[in-house]
């Protein structure tokens, strides 16, 4: 397997990346046991309060009853010994012994280790050894982000306990992860958004740290400032990880008091490239976009409290994004991967992320956009929307990210479908997008009934992690099996399918020219009570599958060529299809035929999935859809 990604890996590089990744390598192998250790990276020796970001402290001192409750239970849960991501639980603690050494090293899923200061950080193979489990679980603990609302109570409350675990917490991380040894510092997202907690924990509650925990900040500090450039992602690696370096660095030197200028220069050109025009994702998620644009929020922000705002460009295309979020409904579709990256977070896994984001770009800008939550730490932070947005009824095509949304009446019900046109994903691997071309999705008055299926699982996934991104996973047409686009690797693609928007609600991809000669074209036709779906095979015949996944709580009922799907009883809408050649399952201890969602990173849940099977030639064939009354 190790080979085979390699090989695989070494496809979708240009000669500019294989040689910028041979020099990489001798880079790596040059800085082991030469840049190791705390003593190389002191804090300045000036340091009497820690490096901080302007404003923050101020703005959450403001927070409102709703926010400041929700902060208080976070820490309380943290004091108790408590941690969730992920979709999992990891072990209570003694709340006397919160933060053993072993904690940043421990797997929840497996209960095992990973390794620690005994192994050179890049030299860890966290590709493709399995034994160990899903490194995201690791990670997740060492990105101290739950350090945050510990600093936040300490801030509002003055809880000594808190402090006291803050305190704990950076000793501890520090005795166990010296630079650059062990998984913590193995990917450089992780170094990055771990060292943006420490300068938001530094924000809110520095004058209260110890002169020893200052000082054991200040130092991760240090060696997360020499380690970001030192190797950056770059090339087919460049997606939201290089946003999330540059990011690091540039709040670590402004913090530090010094912008730095060259580094906010590539933060806002990477900005312009992964959050395109229309304010869709260029990878090809909603929740990637949300996360790579709260990077950037929380740095925008930074930089204008200190008298130093981004231009007017980089307003209008996070404002951009914010519409592009508004429009997708709820809930939003869960298209392409989604790993529940945040930046700033009180945890709990947060099902309404991207609309905070949506909210917190408003607030920023102070232009309309969406309410959010009750208790949303980041309206704290960058405040509330001018007012209440409504999104438009109609068709909203997004051209750049090959996105539309339609929203409007349905048999009396608000309805909000989405179709998929856009690319496989962001540059050549394509690592986060999925072979879902031409899928649809369909939300009732904000319930979901045709789905994504959702991402499940990363590095630990293995055949179901092909699955969940496949083709025959998603609500399209699939021919034998086959994905629209050769999976190469866990996060990488090949021979990729391109699609063509056609005109409103119409489009095509060329995913199956090479293995069968033939492009799938599909139209949906909108009206008062459903829509029509066709489907067309250009160029030959052949006997397709249509495939639609249906969220986990609706059952099915098959009655001759149509399908009555029901919720508890009531019926929800009916499909009804060119033959009776009607197949559901629901889960199953494989992949396939069964149907899966994976409602969050780490869960998968049966649900069932609906098959129609036939001859499919240029004439096409159509599938109704009525929503119940």
């Amino acid at each position: 397997m190790k080979l085979g990604w390699y090989i695989n890996r070494l496809r979708s590089m240009e000669p500019a990346e294989v040689l910028h990744r041979l020099g990489e390598a001798a880079k790596q192998r040059i800085s082991k046991g030469r840049h190791e250790g705390w003593a190389r990276y002191p804090a300045p020796q000036t340091l009497t309060t820690l490096p901080t970001l302007p404003g923050l402290r101020d703005r959450l001192a403001g927070a409102d009853e709703a926010t400041r409750a929700a902060i208080a239970a976070a820490a309380a849960s943290t004091l108790a010994g408590r941690f969730s991501a992920l979709g999992r639980d990891w072990p209570a603690r003694d709340a006397a012994e919160l933060f053993p050494q072993s904690l940043w090293r421990f797997d929840p899923v497996t209960s095992g280790a990973w390794p620690g200061p005994e192994a050179y950080a890049l030299e860890i193979d966290f590709r493709h050894d399995g034994s160990r489990g899903d490194i995201k679980y690791v990670w997740e603990f060492n990105r101290l982000q739950w350090l945050v609302p510990l600093a936040a109570d300490l801030l509002l409350t003055d809880n000594a306990g808190a402090l006291a675990a803050l305190e704990a917490a950076i000793a501890s991380w520090h005795a166990a992860n010296p630079p650059f040894r062990g998984v913590a510092w193995a990917s450089g997202i992780e170094v990055a958004l771990r060292a943006i907690s420490l300068i938001v924990v530094a924000s809110l509650a520095g004058d209260s740290l110890s002169p020893g925990a200052r000082r054991m900040i200040g130092e991760i500090l240090a060696a997360s400032r020499f380690w970001l450039p030192r190797f950056p992602s770059r090339f087919s690696s460049a997606n939201n990880h290089l946003v999330a370096e540059l990011a690091g660095e540039y709040l670590i030197g402004l913090a530090y008091g010094a912008e730095p200028p060259a580094t906010r220069a590539a933060l806002i050109a990477e900005i312009d490239r992964q959050i395109l025009a229309d304010g869709s994702g260029a990878e090809q998620t909603p929740t990637y976009a949300a996360f790579t644009v709260e990077l950037a929020l929380l740095c925008a922000f930074a930089a204008r409290a200190a008298g130093v705002p981004f231009p007017e460009s980089f307003d209008n295309r996070i404002s951009a994004c914010a519409s592009f979020i508004d429009s997708l409904g709820e809930p939003p579709p869960a298209l392409g991967d989604d790993d529940e990256g945040r930046v700033l977070t009180l945890g709990g896994g947060e099902p309404g992320y991207i609309r905070s984001i949506a909210s917190a770009i408003a607030g920023f800008l102070g232009i309309p956009g969406m309410t959010p939550a009750p208790g949303d730490l980041r309206s704290a932070i960058f405040g509330q929307p001018s007012a209440v947005s409504t999104p438009p009824d109609g068709l909203t095509t997004f051209s750049d990210g090959g996105l539309t949304v339609w929203r409007g009446s349905l048999a009396g019900h608000a309805a909000t479908l989405s179709f998929d046109h856009g690319p496989l994903g962001y540059l050549s691997i394509a690592a986060h997008g999925h072979a879902d071309a031409l899928s649809v999705t369909l939300a009732l008055d904000g319930q979901p009934v045709l789905v994504d299926p959702g991402t499940y699982l990363y590095g630990s996934g293995g055949a179901w992690r092909d699955w969940f991104r496949g083709t025959p996973a998603h609500n399209t047409l699939t021919l034998y099996g086959h994905n629209q686009s050769r999976i190469s690797g866990a996060f990488n693609w090949a021979d990729k399918a391109s699609a063509l928007w056609l005109g409103p609600l119409h489009a095509s991809h060329d995913g199956y020219v090479k293995a069968f000669g033939v492009t799938h074209e599909r139209r949906i036709a909108p009206g008062p009570d459903g829509f029509a779906i066709t489907d067309k095979l250009n160029g030959g015949t052949e006997e397709a599958e249509l495939v639609f996944q249906l969220a986990g709580d609706l059952d099915t009922r098959i009655d001759g060529d149509t399908v009555l799907v029901q919720r508890a009883g009531a019926p929800v809408l009916t499909l009804r299809f060119p033959s009776p050649a009607i197949a559901v399952a629901r889960g199953g201890d494989t992949p396939g035929p069964g149907g899966w969602v994976a409602p969050r990173f780490g869960e998968k849940l049966p649900a069932d999935r609906i098959v129609w099977r036939g001859n499919i030639g240029p004439d096409g064939v159509v599938t109704r859809i009525s929503v119940a009354k």
